[in-house]
């Protein structure tokens, strides 16, 4: 029985094609580091394609990952790193 099961397997098209996954499992994942103090790490994102607002339609986030506190800071696009760069030192610096 062994032998025609494995016949048939190796004659089988569509058993070849969908093939078991025996690649390694993934180790368990590891938390994130907890930061020592506010503003040791942040993360930043833009929010693009919103409507005009005054002169801004993209918004930049800065958030901090110790305290969950928030930035939302308005953005004229198309902008620049040396744009963010300046705003970043201006409102928050």
């Amino acid at each position: 029985m062994k032998s025609d099961i494995w016949s048939l397997v190796q004659s089988c098209v569509i058993c070849q094609k969908a093939k078991l996954d025996r690649s390694k499992y993934p180790e368990l994942l590891q938390p994130l580091p907890v930061p020592s103090a506010a503003w040791d790490i942040i993360s930043m994102d833009f929010v693009e394609g919103l409507p005009v607002s005054g002169s801004a339609n993209d918004i930049l986030v800065i958030i901090d990952k110790f305290t969950k506190y928030g930035h939302f800071l308005p953005l004229h696009h198309p902008f620049n790193a040396q744009t963010v760069a300046k705003l970043f030192m201006d409102q928050l610096f």
